[in-house]
């Protein structure tokens, strides 16, 4: 029932040293239960860990005299003359634990050379997660999560980064972690995200971005005018003056025409970059750690929008993290890359040469799954790179049920068929679901082999969120508590298929374990 990754019925031994004159000790054993034994802390006298419940985990502290026992909310008892407090874990309690223990504060991941998103939309892949980051020098992002993902699940800045926190703490883990409030669009998203303690921003840049296509000559020479003088004059001194030669041999040459085009599309979105960098990010007293996304449109970047793009944040002085451009191809949710493998190298290897001229790293979005490209990836930016994932690790919560209770996967998939029309609102899917196999014809043996079709796969990708908000006529969650009361369960399973399936992702980019 998921006590494998704790100690069942384990007595903690407490050794309390005494008032008496003669200052002996005095060994206590409390047994309570399933502790998790990576999870053991010690703060000024007192003792922390997390034992597991029938339900839910809770947080023991043992010692009254600290801070941390005074601050954390929970339920005071003595036993055998100790004083202790059971803890709910709870965003309030999340706060008191990233004051008193440093490692469970996100932080910029400068540092690394690799960094991973790992996007948890049920806020329980994260001890999966740390397991496997343990064994590789890779930066994690373990908090992940944009706007549109926290609607569709139902839940907060506040409550994704408190998951994090008590996975971090319960694994004892103290190599750094990032908290990135991905594709946010506007400064109060921003805000919300800095003001809940993150370390990463991404910015999505896409609403200021001028998606033209088809449009003459005429038309761009004439929105080009509507630009002020002054931003006219200041482009066209900058970039028609020459050749710009980079380090890695690319050279890119603006002609009038393409330096108009540019401008109409980008320099709105550049403005906005600046402006949420000046009146942000750098009055911001922690190290960030911050990325301009103009990924989120229908044509791929050039390398001269790129180019475009950087020049005038670098001038700026806007200090990035990593940049996200619009790849060839697609990068559809939850599958494979689809487009020509050769094209998308020698674009990757342009891109490349312009992140590398500039001093950060490229951001490959939409990153799970990619096994075609990843080899070039690798290669390409020789590891100097931030891949994104996320839905893949909701499929293999979905792996889990279909293992464990596929009574409730084949309830999930058939309310996935009917509500497909509402969830391609959110995503852009080419699943065609005369593809994907009868489920009535299907043992419960089979249905693993649904996580590896492809419009199976995007199926139960693209309805998380409709089938975790539905509600039944009572008002009750109708798959939410399943869901999580069967992970719960299969906590070690659930580890497992996340340690086996991102650590395929972190091979397929040329990665070694320690």
């Amino acid at each position: 029932m998921g006590c494998e990754k704790a100690h069942s019925s384990v007595g903690w031994r407490w050794v309390a040293q005494r008032d008496e004159m003669d200052g002996g000790k005095e060994e206590m054993m409390l047994n309570i239960g399933c502790a998790y034994p990576n999870s053991l802390h010690e703060k000024d006298g007192s003792v922390l860990f997390l034992i597991r419940g029938e339900r839910e985990k809770r947080l023991v502290v043992i010692g009254d005299g600290s801070e941390v026992f005074r601050e954390l909310e929970g339920t005071v008892s003595s036993n055998e003359g100790l004083r202790m407090k059971i803890c709910d874990l709870s965003v309030a309690n999340s706060h008191v634990i990233r004051k008193h223990f440093p490692h469970t504060r996100p932080v910029s991941l400068r540092k690394f050379k690799t960094t991973v998103g790992l996007g948890d939309r049920l806020g329980v892949a994260s001890p999966g997660h740390i397991e496997l980051m343990k064994g590789y020098d890779v930066g994690p992002v373990l908090a992940q999560q944009s706007i549109r993902e926290l609607t569709l699940t139902g839940r907060t800045f506040e409550d994704v980064l408190s998951d994090v926190v008590w996975a971090v703490f319960q694994e004892g883990y103290s190599g750094g972690f990032g908290a990135d409030g991905d594709h946010l669009k506007s400064m109060e998203e921003v805000k919300l995200a800095l003001d809940t303690g993150y370390t990463m921003i991404t910015l999505d840049c896409s609403e200021h971005i001028n998606n033209i296509t088809g449009l003459s000559k005429d038309d761009v020479d004439r929105m080009y005018i509507e630009i002020d003088k002054g931003t006219r004059e200041r482009l066209e001194r900058r970039f028609l003056s020459g050749e710009f030669k980079l380090e890695s041999g690319l050279k890119l040459m603006f002609s009038p025409e393409a330096l108009r085009l540019n401008a109409v599309i980008y320099q709105k979105a550049i403005d906005f970059a600046i402006d949420v960098f000046c009146e942000m990010i750098k009055p911001c007293p922690r190290e960030l750690d911050f990325e301009m996304s103009i990924d989120e449109t229908p044509t791929p970047t050039d390398p001269l929008a790129h180019f475009f793009v950087s020049l005038q944040l670098r001038e700026a002085g806007v200090d990035l993290y990593s940049v996200a451009p619009r790849f060839c191809g697609e990068f559809q949710k939850g599958i494979d890359y689809i487009g020509n493998l050769g094209q998308f190298r020698r674009e990757l290897k342009a891109h490349q040469g312009i992140a590398s001229h500039f001093g950060y790293r490229l951001s490959v979005h939409s990153g799970s799954d990619k096994f075609s490209v990843f080899p070039s990836i690798g290669e390409e930016t020789k590891g100097h790179v931030h891949v994104k994932t996320a839905g893949t690790n909701w499929l293999e919560a979905v792996r889990v049920i279909i293992h464990r209770d596929p009574g409730l996967y084949r309830e999930l998939h058939m309310f996935a068929l009917e509500h497909l029309t509402e969830a391609r609102r959110y995503y852009h899917v080419t699943l065609d679901i005369s593809r994907i196999p009868d489920m009535l014809t299907l043992r419960d043996d089979e249905l693993d082999g649904l996580m590896n079709q492809d419009d199976a796969r995007q199926l139960i990708h693209i309805t998380y969120g409709l089938i975790l908000q539905e509600k039944d006529e009572s008002g009750a969650y109708r798959f939410r508590d399943r869901i999580y009361r069967c992970l719960y369960e299969n906590e070690t399973l659930y580890s497992e298929f996340l340690r086996k399936h991102i650590g395929n992702h972190l091979k397929a980019l040329g990665l070694e374990g320690r």
